[in-house]
């Protein structure tokens, strides 16, 4: 093996969150079609694939590593939510979480001296900021909306997430 069973073992543990995220984006995506919402259902049903997508590569890792993979049993996702900030508040919340824990698996690989885990799990690290950024400008488009969520939704088609433009290429 490439890394050691600590490592291994962690990482399969993060399989695990990566699917439960995945699910509850798919609860959420649902709830928010069940509201009539398109736009803010269909971001989530696409943050849903975003996080399978993020278990996928972490059990590609292991196998390619040689460890074995072991998918842990995960909780039901929430489903009812009393308004939608609570909805995007959890997924803001569970981002943040999300990122402390890449943060910890960056600290174990550290420990181990295990630079080819440290290098994979990078990508994870850009991704997070990324993640965290746009759930905390949704649950802003959300507040700002208050409760007429159809100008969030309107919003969305017409504008996406993003508060910045993305920088100049480097012309090197």
């Amino acid at each position: 093996m490439l890394t050691s069973q600590k490592v291994i073992d962690a990482i399969n543990e993060q399989i695990g969150y990566e699917f439960s995220a995945e699910l509850q984006y798919y609860a959420i995506a649902a709830h928010f079609a069940a509201e009539a919402l398109p736009q803010l259902s269909q971001h989530f049903f696409q943050q849903a694939e975003e996080e399978k997508g993020h278990a996928l590569r972490f059990i590609k890792y292991i196998v390619d590593a040689g460890g074995r993979v072991v998918i842990p049993a995960i909780d039901a996702p929430k489903s009812n939510f009393k308004t939608p900030k609570d909805a995007v508040k959890l997924s803001l919340d569970q981002e943040i979480h999300v990122t402390q824990q890449i943060n910890g698996l960056v600290g174990l690989a550290r420990k181990e001296n295990d630079y080819i885990t440290i290098n994979f799990l990078q990508w994870f690290l850009t991704e997070q900021l990324e993640e965290v950024s746009s759930m905390d400008n949704l649950l802003k488009i959300v507040e700002r909306a208050g409760t007429d969520l159809l100008q969030a939704d309107e919003y969305l088609a017409r504008v996406g997430l993003r508060t910045m433009p993305e920088p100049p290429a480097d012309k090197r």
